[in-house]
């Protein structure tokens, strides 16, 4: 299906379907913040999402729209973490069945919530495999639909939810700052702050390390690079979608990047003084803020703070 179909309205339809299932989560103020940054912050905290990131929004709009035969035969999904288990939590909220296919160095947290939601798991090499391929082809093999963690316009407009109700909650903003992986948060996101906020700039973020949609746009075209290897392993992909690049071609004004260290310390940040615990990249846009990466200032800021999938040996491995 081509991008140009996937539109503000399509947003605002998934909005009203996720009504009641997803939660409205929390847009959080801080006077330290604001102080350290010098501009108006305005958290969305996707990490307070029912499975601790934004990623059931998408999913969930994209396996409720399934027929009745094919949520009876069941879904599959190629991901990291995050889209493993929205994925698996909506096929159980659904009446459906899930089989994922997830990279075999996966957090043990997401997969052991992965599996609590009851999906079956398959592994493989993410830095040999091609997911994307294995997984469609688990699909064919089974007889599944694919949900695809980004590159899917249900999913799309599904994410694009936070960013409505972030807006809908402060009034207009000068910039939102989004994670940016394979590019359907930022995408969705885009689509519905540059309408309900016009003038708005949309600032992407990414991992120096997987720096592959500033490169794509850059080139005008998607650019792959070898799998990123970075503590913000949401975001470790090696190109953008290409429903999510198209859009996001459009609509993005820049893409800023942070290091890991910066990601650690927003970490830190949002632990110490926030009293929120984040993902890696889940942190990355606050990361990016904290650095002095967005140039000019914006007076009023949005944030997505997109995940807090981390186990408590994981957060004090890195914040050690």
């Amino acid at each position: 299906m081509p991008a140009a179909t996937v539109t503000p309205d399509d947003v605002q339809e998934a909005a009203a379907r996720l009504k009641g299932v997803v939660h409205r989560t929390p847009v959080l103020r801080s006077r330290t913040l604001d102080r350290l940054v010098g501009a108006e912050v305005h958290l969305k905290c996707e990490n307070f999402q029912r499975v601790g990131a934004f990623k059931f929004r998408g999913a969930y709009n994209a396996v409720s729209r399934l027929a009745p035969e094919q949520l009876a035969r069941g879904v599959a999904a190629f991901s990291s973490g995050n889209h493993a288990q929205a994925v698996a939590l909506a096929a159980r909220e659904l009446g459906s069945s899930a089989v994922i296919l997830m990279p075999e160095d996966s957090p043990r947290s997401k997969r052991d919530a992965t599996e609590g939601y009851g999906a079956e798991i398959v592994t493989y090499d993410r830095y040999t495999g091609d997911r994307a391929a294995l997984g469609t082809q688990l699909a064919a093999d089974r007889g599944l639909a694919l949900i695809p963690p980004y590159d899917h316009p249900h999913v799309i407009a599904g994410q694009g939810t936070a960013a409505l109700e972030l807006i809908e909650d402060t009034g207009p903003l000068d910039a939102l700052l989004t994670p940016v992986g394979g590019g359907g948060l930022m995408a969705g996101s885009a689509l519905a702050a540059t309408a309900l906020s016009p003038g708005i700039r949309m600032i992407g973020v990414e991992p120096e390390a997987g720096d592959d949609t500033r490169r794509s746009l850059a080139a005008g075209e998607r650019v792959r690079i070898p799998v990123p290897r970075t503590i913000a392993d949401g975001q470790a992909l090696p190109e953008p979608g290409e429903l999510t690049f198209a859009i996001n071609r459009r609509l993005l004004d820049s893409v800023v990047l942070v290091s890991d260290d910066e990601i650690r310390a927003a970490m830190r940040l949002a632990f110490e003084r926030l009293k929120i615990v984040t993902e890696p990249s889940g942190a990355s846009a606050l990361a990016a803020l904290l650095a002095g990466a967005v140039e000019p200032l914006p007076r009023r800021i949005g944030v997505v703070i997109s995940g807090g999938n981390i186990g408590l040996d994981r957060f004090l491995e890195l914040m050690g």
